[in-house]
């Protein structure tokens, strides 16, 4: 594991509270498939590594077990949380609705601005190359247009749902015959947007959100019949 947060830290990052650094370095690495599922987080290596206490360690990983990214299991400690994929179906059912909330309050007020905005996180998806990427991408091009309904906990809820299944969500994006799928539906919702037509804009998310969730599915049924570690 040592090698593995080499990596993440030797990239650039902001300067943050010991806890925090030690949540965000971990949480990429787990995001970026780096750190599988079940992997054991050893705090007292994670602790030597980042040169701090096992305090700040404990903390951070008390808040990514909050975020769903880390699992306590009695006499074994922190591992890589890992879930079913009927977890990650209804994760994928609970953030269509939500989402479509989001898009339907926010398609009347959204900005010009705004719009360009997202125009341009699309345009910078489609040009991308890699999962770590795209999912951020993914991210900002649908947080941007929600924000115009100015729901910051309905926002909150949404990302913290992205951040419990984004690894696996990445996984998929690099399946590069979901890509043209992805990137169509994109334009569509936009166009929705733009046009202020919030009960499109609603359902194109809806759909969007629930197809993802269907392709996912199956992929990882597939895989994981095949002994994958996903």
């Amino acid at each position: 594991m040592s090698s593995i947060l080499d990596q993440i830290t030797a990239q650039k990052m902001p300067r943050l509270s010991a806890s925090d650094h030690v949540a965000q370095t971990l949480k990429k690495a787990i995001v970026d498939g780096l750190l599988p599922a079940g992997e054991l987080l050893r705090q007292d290596e994670i602790a030597s590594h980042f040169h701090v206490s096992k305090i700040p360690v404990r903390e951070a990983l008390k808040h990514l077990e909050a975020k769903g990214l880390v699992t306590f299991l009695p006499n074994r400690g922190a591992v890589v949380a890992s879930l079913s994929v009927a977890e990650i179906g209804e994760y994928m059912d609970i953030r269509a609705m939500l989402e479509a909330r989001a898009a339907r309050l926010s398609a009347p007020l959204v900005s010009d601005e705004t719009l360009e905005q997202a125009r341009h996180h699309l345009d910078q998806f489609e040009l991308a190359t890699d999962a770590g990427r795209w999912g951020e991408l993914n991210w900002l091009f649908h947080s941007t247009l929600y924000a115009a309904a100015g729901r910051p906990i309905l926002l909150a809820e949404i990302r913290s749902l992205y951040n419990k299944v984004e690894r696996y969500v990445r996984a998929l994006l690099s399946i590069t015959t979901e890509l043209p799928k992805t990137l169509h539906e994109h334009a569509e919702i936009l166009d929705a947007f733009a046009r202020r037509d919030p009960d499109a804009a609603a359902e194109l998310t809806r759909a969007h959100v629930l197809d993802a969730g269907a392709s996912l599915v199956h992929y990882l049924n597939y895989h994981r019949s095949k002994g994958g570690n996903k």
